[in-house]
């Protein structure tokens, strides 16, 4: 299945979550898109639950439906609990973690970056948006790329840094200094109802 690249704000109403962060998508019309306007939910089912749960979480990452089960089956590999490391796979990938540091406005101008490649981790250029960063491993800019609109852009809305994170921003780098914790991630998201889905 190929990556959703139609108007995000209507997922965004379809799912009950702001996908660009800044919940402007669901000030105006906080109901589901649609010709029945906002008297228009019906009960969903628990499958219609799970679904939900996890378009959310491949929306919010903006990653394709295969991307998105493999990453599941490796968190699947990995001790602790199935859905919180698949959460933090997700987090570890480079466009997310390049949108975190505030190099970006949205994980899609991230993808994009990395994609062109004007990003560097340990010094190295990477294209691979889905490249799984780790921990201790700094992520920065190519120095040709340090003026572009984009990045300039970001850089002066004021962004919050996660604390798994250390950036410079003069220098346009940052640390990826260890592994998010649960209570740092989305708690728009219940991964059990995600763990759930793929065990039917």
């Amino acid at each position: 299945m190929a990556r959703y690249t139609g108007p995000s704000w209507k997922i965004s109403r379809r799912l009950g979550l702001s996908l660009s962060g800044t919940g402007k998508e669901l000030e105006k019309r906080p109901y589901a898109p649609g010709p029945h306007g906002p008297g228009q939910r019906k009960k969903i089912s628990e499958y219609g639950l799970q679904l939900q749960e996890k378009q959310k979480l491949r929306h919010m990452y903006g990653v394709t439906e295969r991307q998105f089960r493999n990453l599941f089956v490796a968190a699947g590999k990995l001790t602790g609990k199935h859905g919180e490391n698949f959460m933090i796979l997700l987090e570890a990938r480079l466009d997310n973690l390049v949108y975190r540091m505030g190099l970006a406005r949205t994980r899609r101008q991230a993808r994009q970056l990395v994609n062109h490649g004007h990003v560097l981790v340990d010094g190295k250029r990477v294209d691979i948006p889905s490249y799984r960063v780790q921990p201790g491993q700094v992520i920065g800019v190519r120095e040709k790329s340090r003026n572009l609109s984009i990045v300039k852009e970001a850089l002066e809305v004021n962004n919050f840094v996660p604390d798994y994170l250390t950036v410079d921003a003069e220098k346009l780098e940052g640390t990826f200094t260890r592994l998010p914790e649960r209570s740092e991630l989305s708690a728009e998201i219940n991964e059990a109802l995600i763990v759930e889905f793929y065990s039917r």
